[in-house]
């Protein structure tokens, strides 16, 4: 089933929506500001929040709704891009502080692309619209922070990218748990705790990869003691140089024919 966005209360109607500060909201926007001007700029900031529970998502309303504004900014929650080409899907994660936009076809185009919106973790999204742009004018550090961001989101797909070129399968998971890690991961005695609802399939979708491929390499990893775990709830066991040292060992064994691919 596909689910629209709720304002926050779904029992309120559509034409009472809530509105909040923005610079409440989201902590790293507002240290943006001295405590002076950021008084000033608050108040410039009132934006609509919507909530969006798990499950497909459709934003399209939504993104009309912003118009020449910047664009929905996530709050809180996980959010799955699925970009399908032929019978091909990827996926990027999204987060919290991370700008979605509609995506808008080049006339030069020529193939057949579908983009599908997927909550992973219960989220809410700011409706940044063309009259919020307006109002943050006097404040540039809102719209230098917000560029920051599209551009931090360009260069993590950028990252991910780059790891889907590795040839091994388990060595491409693992780059990818590290990747993530930075940013959701949280430390403790043995390592990295990484608590993110990653099923094989979205896995998959993120390394270029299938499911049950997925399965096999996960279980190479647990058995090298290096990632253990499941859906949900994964422990990235030592440091990056430790993987980086067990896997190139693994593949130069591996190159001998001594263990399986």
């Amino acid at each position: 089933m596909i689910r629209k966005l709720a304002q926050i209360g779904g029992e309120i109607p559509a034409h009472a929506p809530i509105q909040a500060y923005l610079l409440d909201a989201d902590d790293d926007l507002a240290s943006e500001f001295d405590v002076r001007t950021r008084l000033s700029a608050r108040q410039g900031t009132t934006v609509k929040i919507f909530r969006a529970e798990v499950g497909e998502c459709d934003l399209g309303s939504t993104f009309a709704a912003v118009g020449r504004g910047f664009g929905l900014l996530v709050l809180e929650g996980l959010i799955g891009l699925d970009v399908r080409i032929g019978e091909r899907t990827a996926t990027e994660l999204i987060g919290a502080g991370d700008l979605l936009q509609a995506y808008v076809r080049p006339v030069e185009e020529m193939l057949a692309r579908v983009d599908v919106w997927r909550v992973l973790a219960p989220a809410r999204l700011a409706l940044l619209d063309a009259e919020f742009a307006q109002r943050v004018r006097p404040w540039p550090q809102i719209t230098h922070a917000l560029m920051h961001r599209a551009c931090r989101r360009t260069s993590s797909v950028d990252t991910v990218r780059a790891i889907s070129c590795h040839p091994r399968l388990e060595v491409r998971l693992d780059l990818l748990f590290w990747h993530l890690a930075g940013r959701w991961g949280r430390v403790e005695p043995s390592g990295i705790h990484l608590v993110l609802p990653l099923t094989h399939r979205v896995l998959g979708q993120l390394v270029a990869a299938e499911r049950p491929s997925i399965s096999h390499a996960l279980g190479r990893l647990a058995h090298a003691g290096l990632i253990t775990g499941s859906a949900g709830d994964w422990h990235l066991q030592g440091s990056v140089d430790d993987h980086l040292d067990a896997l190139s060992a693994r593949t130069s064994t591996a190159q001998l024919g001594i263990l399986p691919h």
